[in-house]
């Protein structure tokens, strides 16, 4: 019997950047009265409680959900209100030396960007992001600019060589994701193992980037049984099973 669903956000539980949909709410307070869940993801706090939690009501089953930012980089729980249990940020030096590869990265790149909207950089106290359109581009752009993942691999191959002690996972539909070597999403794995006292058999991680290189596959590779899915429509799919295998 599993004891905790994780869940990717961004592609997973709702569209790029996009609040999440009432049935996935519904869906998802269902579960929730069933098992525990968590939900880990590339977007800093302020994106959960945007996309998520603000449409989330408010109940005893928040206590059984846990929230992961910055790709597992940050940690917060739910008891008479949201707390931040950690936050594994970078120093100034770190910052300022993956900042610079990556404008290094884009001058020497053999693609245009034609248009940015809002930021390209975005600084996430754990996490550096670099959204190739900016954090405020719409999705329908986002999804035609790197569908194979075919730029952010070029980016990914150089950045691997100029910033070595640091991890550098692909996630979303244009970003790079850039964390202290080790805390990835499997770093947030195993803080949600030891916190909570489930076992890494006794979870299941649906996401859509659980290919080399993805920033999901980091929880695959930490022995999680993960579904790999293409679009929240899957997802709700996914959910209804499960909630109907543990309803049994």
């Amino acid at each position: 019997m599993k004891k905790l669903i994780v869940f990717d956000l961004d592609g997973t539980l709702t569209e790029s950047k996009s609040s999440i949909d009432k049935e996935m709410v519904d869906l998802l307070h269902k579960l929730l009265r069933l098992v525990k869940v968590a939900v880990i993801g590339g977007g800093d706090w302020p994106q959960f409680e945007t996309q998520l939690l603000s449409h989330i009501p408010t109940s005893e089953m928040l206590e059984k959900l846990y929230i992961l930012p910055t790709s597992g980089t940050k940690f917060y729980k739910y008891h008479d209100g949201w707390t931040k249990v950690y936050s594994e940020d970078f120093s100034t030096d770190e910052k300022i030396l993956i900042t610079t590869s990556l404008n290094k990265v884009l001058a020497e790149a053999d693609f245009e960007i034609p248009k940015i909207w809002g930021e390209a950089i975005e600084d996430r106290g754990s996490q550096i992001t670099f959204s190739a359109l900016g954090q405020q581009a719409p999705l329908r752009e986002k999804e035609k600019w790197d569908p194979d993942f075919a730029k952010r691999k070029k980016m990914k191959s150089q950045l691997d060589v100029d910033l070595p002690g640091f991890s550098i996972r692909l996630g979303g539909t244009t970003s790079i994701d850039i964390t202290k070597q080790g805390i990835d999403k499997a770093y947030g794995i195993g803080k949600l193992r030891d916190m909570l006292g489930i076992k890494i058999e006794e979870m299941v991680f649906v996401g859509d980037a659980l290919f080399p290189g993805g920033n999901d596959f980091a929880v695959k590779e930490a022995g999680v049984v993960s579904i790999g899915i293409s679009s929240v429509t899957e997802t709700k799919l996914i959910i209804e099973t499960m909630t109907a295998c543990l309803e049994k």
